[in-house]
């Protein structure tokens, strides 16, 4: 089952999502824009991305997160 990370960092102003787990052999490629992609390095596959200078706006925020949780196998 797919998952995502969310990492917001406020002493480095970034905010990083990862679609799936991160990996040992990842690499980075900035797009542009504070924009940086986070792929497999084996693969090519976008397992996330990152967002430089991220600073949310002043005031209360809401956020919505839904976890699902799932029994190992053999436990």
């Amino acid at each position: 089952m797919a998952h995502v990370r969310v990492i917001h960092d406020p002493i480095g102003e970034t905010l990083t999502v990862y679609f799936s787990d991160p990996r040992v052999d990842q690499v980075c490629e900035e797009t542009g824009e504070g924009v940086v992609l986070i792929k497999d390095r084996r693969s090519g596959e976008v397992i996330g991305f990152e967002r430089l200078y991220y600073k949310p706006e002043a005031g209360p925020h809401t956020v919505t997160v839904e976890t699902l949780v799932a029994e190992k196998v053999g436990e």
